[in-house]
């Protein structure tokens, strides 16, 4: 068990549209919710891209010059803290990640670890968005693998269900990546690991034993058990207006502040301090 609890703040996502909730789009508001998350301990910010054009920040983008701005804006805004970069996109094109990554160098970036049939259906029991395949093949994560080792930026494995977190032991014992290993367990989207406590001791017996892990909780006030249960257990923490909207007493957020206000208290609940970005870079090996 780490005795330091990492809290990484993912600040944006790709799915939350800002004309409906609080999400930052811009290099300034990025910075701004990342300098709230940093003041209230986050030591690492998971970032997203989006279209910088009028109206259009509900849009993705992988346009490395924004990559570049938003990370300097960041990074002058908040001394010290790590840079988790976004890679995650659907399709046969997935070169703009890789250029995000070869080209700006962040200290980490997400790797989806595997493939996930993208699924969620509304009361009315029609599909809350057209079926999708979020498609991330051997050849794709060995692309991004090779991507990030030449970069120096560490890989977050993304688990978005049981047999992905199996198939990351498989990527180490094959020699596709060979390095500091970090998972992250995804859990509550609807087409994969429930946000239930109960699994966590299941996903640490499956994951690599020298391996650090955290938990991504995606829903509203029901996830903060799990939040809980994680810094128990001894995982590192992770939420955002990426992942909820919501704190445990159900009141919506209009900052990243407040969300990681609320996590830093499971940490100390569990009898754990919160570990500075220095110590952070020490516990996961970051090098740069």
């Amino acid at each position: 068990m780490s005795d330091k609890a990492v809290i990484t703040c993912s600040l944006n996502g790709v799915l939350t549209d800002p004309k409906q909730h609080h999400v930052p789009v811009t290099p300034e508001q990025m910075a701004r919710e990342a300098k709230a998350a940093y003041d209230a301990g986050a030591a690492i910010v998971h970032i997203h891209l989006r279209d910088q054009r009028p109206d259009k920040g509900h849009l993705p983008s992988w346009d490395v010059s924004v990559s570049r701005e938003i990370q300097q804006a960041i990074r002058e805004a908040c001394p010290g803290i790590i840079i988790n970069h976004t890679s995650g996109t659907s399709g046969p094109n997935y070169q703009g990640p890789l250029a995000c990554i070869r080209e700006t160098r962040p200290e980490i970036a997400a790797c989806n670890a595997g493939s996930l049939n993208y699924l969620k259906v509304k009361a009315d029991n029609s599909w809350a968005w057209p079926p999708m395949m979020f498609d991330n093949s051997v050849e794709k994560i060995q692309d991004f693998l090779d991507a990030m080792k030449d970069a120096g930026t560490i890989p977050e494995f993304e688990c978005f269900d049981v047999g992905i977190v199996r198939c990351v032991g498989m990527y180490v014992q094959t020699g596709m990546y060979a390095g500091p290993l970090e998972y992250n367990f995804v859990m509550g989207v609807a087409s994969g690991m429930p946000a239930d406590p109960e699994l966590l001791p299941i996903l640490l017996k499956l994951k690599r034993p020298e391996a650090h892990w955290q938990v991504t909780a995606i829903g509203r006030a029901e996830i903060w058990p799990l939040h809980q249960a994680c810094a128990d257990l001894g995982g590192h923490l992770r939420t955002g207006l990426e992942d909820t909207f919501y704190l445990a007493s159900g009141e919506k957020v209009t900052s990243n502040g407040q969300l990681i206000e609320e996590i830093a208290g499971c940490a100390r609940r569990a009898g754990r301090e919160i570990a500075s970005p220095e110590e952070a870079r020490k516990i996961f090996g970051v090098l740069h």
